[in-house]
This record gives C-alpha cells, structure tokens and sequence, in this order.
C-alpha cells in the first residue's frame, strides 16, 4: 500500500498558487472519530505511492504498439534540459527538472529516474543554497518518492524558513507529516493550505484528513470540490479516480465502476483509472472484463500495488501459473525500487504476510515501521506480527493502527484474525462482520477468508 502523495500532475511542478482565492474548507476539529484528539491528512502523487494504495497520481505511460500521447511532463523535460544547454548555470531549470524527474518516475514506475532526479537537484543546490526553495521542494519530493519521510519533512521545513507561503512546499510538509504519524502537525500544514489557496491540491489533502478519520460525507464533500475547481483534464480524472475509491472502500462497487468510466471519459491518458475500474468489475462479478482491465493497466503501468491486486484476482479464480508470474514480476519490481534507494514497506509486507513469507515480512514490517509510522504501515506491521505468531504484539500495533477511526475493512479483517487466534471470539467476530458490512469485496482472497473465520465462529460466546 504505497503512500498517497497527491499532488495532480498539472500543479507539480512549482506550486507557487496566488493567494487570495475563496472556497477554503475548514479542518480544525472536523472529523475526529477516534477520541484522542489527533488529526490527519496527506495527499497522493502515484509511483511507490498509496497509498497502497495511494494510491497514486498516475497519467501517461503509453505501451510500445500504442499511438503517442502528447505528455506535457515530457515536454517540459525537454524545455528545461534546452535551457540548461543554452544557461548551465540556471539554477532554478535545474531543480524544475529534478522535479519533473521525480515525477516522471512515478508516473512510469520507473525507479531509474530518482537518481537523475537527485543528480540535477544536487547541481541545483550547488549553484544556490541559500534561496532556492525550488530545489527544496524537489529534495522533498524525492525524499519521500524514496520513503525518506523524515528528510522530506525537514526539506519541506528548510524551503518554508525562506517562503513560509509556499503551497508546494507546505504540501509537502503535510505529507511528510502525515507518513511520519505527526497528524496534528499535519493538520496545520493541510489548513493553512486552506487558507492562502484553496484548490484542487489543498481539497485533495483536506480530503485525506477526513478519510482517515472515518468522516467519509465530509471526505466526498472535499473531493467534489476538488472536481468542481478542476480545469486540467489529469485533474478531473484524479478527481474521479480518488472519488471511486472512497466508493468502493464503502462497499459501493457500482459508484466506483460510475466514477471510473467518468474519469477515463475526462482523461482517457489516466491509466490509474483501469485499476479502479478493474476493482469494482471484479466486485460485481465481471471477472473476464477485471482481468482484461487489470491487464491493460499492469502493462502501460507496472506499479507493484496493482501487480499483486492482478495477481491475487488470478489466484481467486484458479489462475495459479498467471498469478505467479505476477507475484515473480512484483519480486522483480521491489528489487528494482531498492536498487534506487526507494524503501518499499506496506506492498512488501503485507505481500510476504499473505502469500507464506513471514520472516521475509516481518524484516520489512520493522524497517517500514521505523521510517513510515502511519496507519497503514502500523497495521501492515501488525500482520507480519500476526502470520509471526507474536499476536499480543500484533493486537497492540492493530489498534494503534485503527486509532483514528479509519473506516479500513482490511483493518478490521486483520484485527478480528488476531483475536480470533488469541482467542478472544466475541470481539473476532464483531471486527471481522465490520470487515465484511464496510467493504464485502475488500480482497479477493481475503474476503472469503473473513466469510470462512465468521462462519467457523458462529453463535460461539
């Protein structure tokens, strides 16, 4: 589950939004479920992003035999490279296209660009130090492109000493905040977003606060607005990927499948768009027309996130050759990412956990636990505990993991497996029906496995 960095491929670049602008959405105080006070929020930019499931801020990866895409990014690579050829010194080129490296490896799965992208900010910083909050902005976001939450933050900090109203910089303040578990301070980061420029990056991270909350009314509010003030097709089609995902982590598959189709109407570049598409066909029963989306998306954009979601969707219907192909290709992938300094967590540990590596997954879970203490790292964690036999200590990391009242079925099927193995029935079965009323097609493989540990618990006291 790769973090969700958003940030929309038509704002990446420099961020520098005017302020003044009106609409702003109130955060302080809203949504809190959990009772202890803290608050959350993050936004999702793709590649070793969310962010799961993260999620991601995918665009344009056109597949060899396909006709071109026109590819802005690309473009502006090339811009940037031109003016560096006339002006080597240009300080501020350079650390755009750092950027733009940064997030043409997210958008092709392409790890290979991180080093480039450090190389070109690098040269950057070494022409000024002093001023340049550009080529901060890009340490950050290659810092937490790698899983480097902690120098994401303090690049964020650095650039904000020189421009304290920097939208792009205080994006990335929020999500390295966010990753790092510090909810509160991202709260801040998220309102104050809020507040000099209200937009499509500042609603999608308002969005997220709401989310993890289990506010899902205010969570869909944020994301409508963030449609609403959309103008870049990419835009709409994050929109509307993001929208679908809210509906089908709610148990709603045929909103999903609604907001998906709208999306790739918008914005047929969008390949994230033919994952969430996938989901909700395979919740419904479509499994020729998931299969065939899946395979569609896995091919333009190899993200390790919806290589194992293909592969695990093979595996439910017996497909057992294609599904270990898929699980050899993710084995490949997350090799690739570590040989460019990208430190995967959730993918790997939840992956090794579920499919009979639990030394493999609990190696993961402690390095990922370390540098990435958010939710989704805490529960990931919490199942590699769990399929490690150490379930009093699984138990105490699930429940830090569902403290902020995250309405998550996996969640929810992880911490009823734990009690139900600790023996604890009455609340294993109370956690694993909310697993199943929250989302009944949260996994293909483990939502029957839920159905099964339910049925086993009957009426048992």
């Amino acid at each position: 589950m790769s973090p969700r960095l958003r940030l929309p491929v038509a704002l990446i670049a420099l961020g520098l939004v005017g302020v003044g602008a009106t609409g702003a959405i109130g955060l302080t105080g809203s949504g809190s479920r959990s009772g202890d006070g803290s608050h959350a929020s993050s936004t999702a930019s793709g590649g070793a992003a969310a962010t799961r499931r993260t999620s991601s801020n995918l665009s344009t990866s056109p597949s060899p035999g396909l006709p071109a895409v026109v590819d802005p990014l690309a473009k502006d690579i090339a811009k940037q490279q031109e003016e560096l050829r006339r002006v080597p010194g240009n300080y501020q080129a350079w650390a755009v296209l750092g950027l733009d490296y940064v997030q043409q490896a997210k958008i092709t799965v392409n790890p290979a660009y991180y080093p480039k992208a450090m190389g070109v900010l690098k040269r950057s910083l070494k022409i000024n130090r002093t001023q340049n909050y550009t080529a901060m902005a890009g340490e950050a976001a290659l810092k937490a492109a790698e899983h480097d939450f902690a120098a994401a933050r303090s690049w964020a900090r650095r650039g904000l000493r020189i421009d304290g109203y920097n939208v792009t910089l205080l994006g990335a303040l929020d999500d390295a905040d966010t990753q790092l578990g510090r909810y509160q301070e991202a709260l801040r980061a998220a309102q104050k977003m809020n507040q000099l420029a209200p937009g499509v990056p500042a609603f999608t991270r308002a969005e997220y606060v709401f989310e993890l909350r289990g506010d899902l009314t205010a969570a869909r509010a944020a994301m409508r607005r963030a449609l609403s003030s959309a103008t870049a097709p990419s835009d709409k089609a994050f929109a509307h990927y993001y929208l679908g995902e809210l509906a089908f982590n709610a148990g709603d598959p045929r909103a999903a499948l609604r907001q998906a189709n709208a999306g790739i109407v918008a914005d047929p570049t969008y390949v994230a768009l033919l994952e969430g598409k996938a989901k909700a066909e395979a919740a419904l029963g479509r499994i020729d027309a998931a299969l065939g989306d899946y395979r569609k998306v896995v091919s333009q954009i190899p993200q390790p996130q919806y290589v194992v979601e293909y592969g695990e969707l093979l595996e439910s219907v017996g497909h057992t050759t294609a599904a270990q192909q898929q699980y050899h290709l993710f084995g490949i992938e997350n090799k690739l990412f570590e040989a460019n300094h990208v430190t995967l967590d959730t993918d790997p540990t939840l992956f090794y956990a579920d499919h009979g590596r639990p030394k493999l997954a609990l190696r993961y879970g402690k390095v990922g636990i370390k540098i990435r203490p958010f939710v989704e790292m805490d529960d990931a964690y919490a199942w590699a505990l769990h399929v490690n036999h150490r379930d009093q200590q699984a138990l105490a990391w699930e429940k830090k993991a569902m403290a902020l009242g995250t309405r998550n079925a996996l969640f929810y099927y992880h911490v009823g497996m734990i009690e139900k193995t600790l023996g604890r029935t009455s609340a294993a079965r109370s956690d694993l029906r909310r697993a199943l009323a929250i989302n009944p097609h949260f996994s293909p493989l483990q939502a029957p496995i839920a159905r099964e540990a339910l049925a086993r618990l009957g009426n048992t006291p």
